[in-house]
């Protein structure tokens, strides 16, 4: 199928100087085909101008006056036609070959053209029932665009059948792959940008081809829009030599079908028979892909090749507009002030000979009007745009992961080990309902989740060679070196309805904020709409962490993902920092249950002490922040200093510091505080998990020093909980830019977070302590200085902070530490040994559970 198709010939606005439909040209269309398709591609640019343009006198059933054009024009028209050209034919094939689809329109700017179609179709009216198909509908769908108090001028949730939020640019096919990954059954078209095929995410994206199983997965059709300009500037696989070009694609692994050309009879005959191809090609490999010899298929593409700001006004003062830039946006920008102008908008308009497509009343005219797919068919309509074909995620039982910790601190063991046990039979309850998906950079492995592999293999269509490690043609894992793809790929994955996990190193996952960002207004305005149904969390587990890089050095030392998903919305976001391995799967747990949520995770995955059992911890999570009494010994009276921690290092080490005062300062009176879920801290107002002021106070008093011992940077700290009581007393240690190779615990020392540090901070923050403190602060100095000798002596952690565990003693003093059976902490609605959650239940609190 490697052909190009269509002509090359320029004819005057693509139609001929009488204003009619240009000569019958053969090919799959018949007469009457071609006429209705071409007129329907002409309605659909008609409605799209209009949207960027007028604000009244929608049918131009008189002369087109100033007041009639919106006084502010914001829009993209250079994309425009090529869309609306696109989704005209897509909905030929669907129609014929009653195929269930969902189109990604890479080039967001396009919207007047998606909305329009969607209007000419029906859906839209449906769900906005003001915007009818009528003459008085059409003014409403006029003016709402990219007008106060309307719809914004990009592709966003308030579109039908999207899943995709077409402002930033890079990220549409990666959703596409994602979102045909586990759906065998869909066909998702998905329109590429030469603009944004020159983005670092879009460029990656084309090797999406090398993890879809034929077998178990939908089908990608990539249609590449080349219409040769962004904004001011040439594209550049426009420019390409085509035979450069060609093969760049057919390297990517595609067999590319080129449609060329600017004359619509011709172009509408290319169009078809490329569809018709590629849809024949699609059935040949689904027919093959069965058979064990069966390699990785060649699927195919479609490059269209169209001018920008097609059927457009031709020149504008002397200017050449289509074919070239200044099409990109509004071509023709003074119609209210310059009258010139505004009798080209209008000759422009009538040019698509609106009299034709619409009837007296402003509806499609009949003949037209029949021409797209019915129902749950249409684009705009299909259910897998909007999670209602998802099945619900099954749960495994928590208690058989729960790691013994018979005594706190005294149990080593790595946390995401533990975790990984819990994903592998995750996958396993979820195996025949292909829900579930775990997403990497080829980090599995290393983040020690290897557990999964025991149960499924990582995708892989390519060739295997001896040696190779857990590679499979059905595999559940996606590994690939680029975390925009991993991300990219969940996106799509739970925007149609299924659950997924997304491991990376925590330094790197800033590379995808601005996906997340983007992900997150999309959850935010998703919400805001009655008829969309909710989708499965966003989960990202953080781990390789910056307390843990001491080998990596100061390139893979950055908690600041954290800072970031902090900023978005209280109904968003949420954070969680387990200490241990229990409170892990807890969190996990969780977050797998929610729906219309980002969940971070941030957990260590080298061996390290354990504090809570199953219960205990289960009970902490659902607090999301708590007093650890057998870790205190203020007894009954106030504490002369809080410790307070998040993460998993930082409580080891503010531990450490509870047991160095005890010894050195045995009269000072100390509660420990552990926060597990960041979010408790910033008051109730600024999001639902803030804990209330008394409940704040309760646990980090109204009046006493607090030494925060915080994994990230510290003044995230400072600005969640500026509203409370006891701010000021706040002293907050955590990673102050200070990172190199080094030792585990000298990157702690670098940081201030140490224990030494950390026992300093107290000393100083509480008055009244005179000599006993100095001769305390004396030993301190001691033994930082005894850690910076013997680490530049030994490259190793002195044996006293290595092998230090919480003393066995103290859990002999609290006896009502015990284990409690039965009861474990879980979130919503489960059925035992499963913990089962139904699409649409959005849960965002732990329950108690028998």
């Amino acid at each position: 199928m490697d052909a190009t198709l269509g002509t090359r010939e320029r004819h005057e606005g693509g139609r001929r100087g009488d204003g009619r439909a240009p000569a019958f040209v053969p090919g799959p269309l018949g007469p009457d085909s071609l006429k209705r398709i071409d007129a329907y591609w002409r309605a659909a640019n008609y409605l799209s101008v209009g949207q960027i343009y007028l604000m009244g006198n929608p049918l131009l059933r008189e002369p087109l006056k100033p007041e009639h054009v919106k006084p502010r024009l914001l829009g993209h028209w250079g994309t425009t036609p090529g869309l609306n050209f696109i989704y005209a034919h897509l909905n030929r094939v669907i129609s014929q070959r009653d195929l269930d689809m969902i189109a990604v329109w890479g080039p967001g700017h396009g919207a007047p053209g998606l909305v329009a179609n969607e209007y000419l179709e029906g859906t839209y009216g449906e769900i906005y029932p003001d915007v009818a198909r009528d003459a008085e509908g059409m003014g409403r769908l006029f003016r709402q665009f990219s007008f106060p108090g309307g719809i914004p001028s990009h592709a966003s949730p308030e579109l039908p059948g999207s899943i995709h939020e077409g402002g930033e640019l890079g990220y549409s096919l990666a959703h596409a792959f994602g979102a045909a990954l586990d759906n065998p059954g869909l066909t998702v078209a998905c329109v590429v940008g030469d603009g944004e095929a020159e983005t670092g995410p879009l460029a990656a994206a084309w090797h999406s081809n090398k993890f879809l199983d034929a077998r178990h997965d939908g089908t990608v059709l990539p249609i590449l829009h080349l219409n040769g300009y962004k904004i001011a500037n040439p594209t550049v696989l426009a420019r390409m030599p085509p035979e450069e070009l060609r093969s760049l694609l057919v390297g990517y692994g595609y067999e590319p079908t080129f449609v060329e050309g600017d004359e619509p009879a011709p172009m509408h005959q290319a169009m078809a028979t490329a569809l018709d191809a590629a849809f024949d090609a699609v059935a040949e490999i689904r027919r093959r892909a069965g058979r064990s010899e069966a390699g990785r298929p060649r699927w195919p593409m479609i490059v269209l090749r169209s001018p920008k700001g097609w059927t457009g006004p031709k020149t504008v003062d002397g200017n050449p507009v289509e074919g070239t830039w200044r099409s990109h946006q509004v071509p023709v920008a003074a119609t209210r002030e310059n009258p010139a102008h505004l009798a080209i908008l209008e000759a422009w308009m009538r040019s698509y000979r609106p009299e034709e497509l619409f009837a007296e009343d402003g509806s499609l005219v009949h003949d037209l009007a029949a021409l797209p797919p019915k129902g749950q068919r249409r684009l705009s309509a299909n259910p897998h745009a909007n999670a209602h074909q998802s099945a619900p995620l099954r749960l495994p039982d928590l208690r058989r992961f729960a790691v013994a910790v018979p005594e706190p601190g005294r149990t080593k063991f790595e946390a995401t080990r533990a975790l990984g046990a819990y994903l592998r039979d995750t996958l396993t309850l979820n195996a025949e309902a292909r829900n579930f998906r775990i997403m990497g950079p080829d980090e599995t492995a290393s983040n020690r989740l290897d557990a999964v592999f025991e149960v499924t293999g990582r995708a892989w269509q390519e060739a295997v060679l001896p040696g190779d490690d857990h590679l499979a043609r059905d595999g559940r894992v996606m590994e690939i070196l680029s975390e925009h793809l991993c991300e990219g790929w969940l996106e799509g994955y739970v925007l149609t309805g299924r659950h997924g996990l997304f491991a990376t190193y925590e330094a790197f996952v800033h590379v995808v904020d601005s996906m997340v960002n983007q992900h997150a207004k999309w959850l935010k305005s998703s919400r805001d709409l009655p008829w969309r149904r909710p989708v499965p969390s966003l989960n990202i587990l953080l781990s390789s962490h910056v307390w843990r890089q001491d080998h990596n050095g100061f390139s893979h030392q950055d908690p600041g993902f954290i800072d970031f998903v902090a900023n978005k919305r209280g109904d968003t976001a949420r954070i969680y920092l387990p200490p241990d391995a229990n409170t892990l799967l807890c969190a996990m747990d969780h977050c797998l249950r929610t729906y219309d949520r980002i969940n971070v995770v941030v957990a260590g995955k080298q061996p390290a002490l354990q504090w809570l059992n199953l219960d205990e911890a289960a009970r902490h999570c659902a607090a999301g922040a708590g007093i650890w009494d057998w870790a205190s010994n203020e007894g009954e009276d106030e504490p002369d200093v809080v410790m307070a921690c998040a993460g998993d290092v930082p409580t080891q080490e503010t531990l450490a510091a509870v047991h160095w005062l005890s010894h050195h300062v045995p009269e000072l009176r100390v509660r420990v505080v552990n926060v597990v879920d960041l979010m408790t801290l910033p008051a109730r107002e600024t999001h639902p998990h803030g804990l209330d002021d008394p409940t704040f106070d309760s646990l980090f008093t109204r009046d006493r020093p607090v030494v925060f011992a915080y994994h990230g940077y510290p003044w995230l700290i400072h600005r969640l909980t500026y509203k409370r009581t006891n701010h000021g007393n706040f002293h907050v240690h955590g990673f102050i830019e200070e990172g190199t190779t080094t030792t585990p615990f000298d990157i702690c020392v670098l940081n201030r977070l140490d224990r030494f540090h950390l026992a300093q901070a107290a000393l100083r923050a509480v008055a009244g302590l005179r000599t006993r403190a100095e001769h305390a602060e004396q030993a301190l100095r001691d033994a930082l200085a005894r850690h910076r000798e013997y680490v530049c002596q030994t490259g190793d952690d002195l044996p006293e902070v290595r092998d230090w565990a919480w003393p066995e003693r103290y859990a002999h003093e609290h006896p009502d530490r015990r284990r409690i059976e039965g009861d474990i902490m879980q979130c919503g609605p489960a059925e035992a040994g499963t913990g089962e959650l139904r699409p649409g239940e959005t849960v965002d609190d732990w329950t108690i559970i028998a």
